[in-house]
């Protein structure tokens, strides 16, 4: 099965290393959509269905948490697993997160076998990587 990813980040560069590092991963992927901060996510979801989201915590607009909680009152997206990639890591923020659902936790910088076993371990997938 191929995956959607959808990468939500306010910085580009980032948006483009994550996308790159997934395609790497050894997953199979259809398609990787990205947005600069939860409200331009927001608008992706009206045409795109991600099978998984990666998304900082920290951006203009609407926030990383305000993101997960427009998911959580929609009954559409309540299920769509989110993973957070953030710089910040404070035990306060990461229990804030759990209760909204998050799927799992990566720190930035990330190195790609962390991004792989993220996808592996929230989507059951299985790398094809050799």
């Amino acid at each position: 099965m191929a995956y959607n990813i959808l990468i939500i980040d306010d910085s580009a560069l980032t948006r483009t290393v994550m996308e790159r590092t997934v395609r790497m991963c050894g997953v199979d992927i259809n398609e990787i959509r990205t947005a600069a901060h939860g409200k331009e996510a927001l608008e992706v979801l009206d045409s795109f269905w991600p099978d998984l989201v990666f998304c900082d915590i920290n951006m203009p607009v609407m926030d990383g948490l305000q993101f997960i909680q427009a998911l959580q009152n929609s009954d559409d997206w309540r299920d769509l697993p989110v993973v957070i990639v953030s710089t910040e890591g404070s035990e306060t923020r990461m229990e804030e997160l759990r209760r909204s659902g998050v799927q799992g936790y990566i720190r930035k910088p990330f190195a790609p076998e962390e991004v792989a076993a993220m996808i592996q371990q929230v989507l059951g997938a299985t790398s094809n990587a050799r």
